[in-house]
C-alpha cells in the first residue's frame, strides 16, 4: 500500500480539541479509586440521562447489584414491566380507535361496545354454507335432497335407495343396475367432498 496516493490525500484528522486525549478521561467516582472513569453507568429511575464514570472493575461492580426497581412498590414494579411490553404507549383492543374507546363526548364509550359485541355473540349464527360445486348438487339432486343436507340425511335417504333399487331387492332383476351406480357414485362423491 503506498502512502502518496490520491485516497490517503483527502484524509483529514480533526484537530486536537476535537478528539480525545488519552489521559482526559475523568476520575473513576468509586470513594478511593483514582484510575480513569473510562466506562458510564446510569445513576437510577429518576435521574435517566445521569451516569457515573467508572473504571472497568467497579462498573462491572456496579452493573451487578444494579436494580431499576430497586425502592418501587411491587404493583408499580408489575404495572411498569405490563407497560413496557407496549413501549410504555397507550394500547386498546383490536379493531378499537381512541375516538370510538371514548366516545363522542369524551366520556368512556367501551362500556356500549361491549353490550353491542354480547349481543352479537348471544345471536344464534348459522355456520356459512360454502357454494356447491357442480357435481355435487347433481349427486343431491340423484339421492333427490336439498341442497342444505348433510351427513344423518344423506346415509338414511342413500341406505333407503340401495334397498330399492338393489337387484337381489327386485328379485333378480338387472333393469334397476344403471340406478343402483348412480346413486352409489353420487354417495362417494359427497362423502370425499365431506358431507358426512
Amino acid at each position: 500500500m503506498k502512502l502518496d496516493s490520491k485516497i490517503f490525500d483527502g484524509i483529514r484528522v480533526k484537530s486536537g480539541k476535537g478528539r480525545v486525549e488519552e489521559g482526559r478521561h475523568p476520575v473513576c467516582d468509586h470513594p478511593g479509586c483514582k484510575r480513569p472513569g473510562t466506562n458510564r453507568a446510569p445513576k437510577g429511575r429518576d435521574r435517566e440521562g445521569q451516569y457515573f464514570n467508572f473504571c472497568v472493575d467497579h462498573v462491572r461492580e456496579y452493573n451487578k447489584s444494579y436494580n431499576y426497581f430497586n425502592g418501587m412498590p411491587d404493583d408499580d414494579v408489575r404495572s411498569y414491566q405490563k407497560d413496557s411490553l407496549t413501549g410504555h404507549r397507550p394500547t386498546w383492543k383490536m379493531g378499537v380507535n381512541k375516538q370510538a374507546a371514548e366516545g363522542p363526548d369524551g366520556h368512556d364509550g367501551r362500556a356500549g361496545m361491549r353490550e353491542n359485541a354480547q349481543r352479537r355473540t348471544e345471536q344464534v349464527r348459522r355456520p356459512r354454507q360454502r357454494k356447491l360445486l357442480a357435481l355435487e348438487k347433481r349427486s343431491l339432486d340423484v339421492l333427490n335432497l336439498s341442497y342444505t343436507s348433510r351427513g344423518a340425511d344423506i346415509k338414511a335417504r342413500y341406505k333407503e335407495l340401495v334397498k330399492l333399487n338393489h337387484p337381489d331387492a327386485n328379485g333378480g332383476d338387472r333393469s334397476s343396475e344403471d340406478r343402483l351406480r348412480e346413486i352409489i357414485q353420487a354417495y362417494n362423491v359427497l362423502k370425499k367432498a365431506g358431507f358426512l
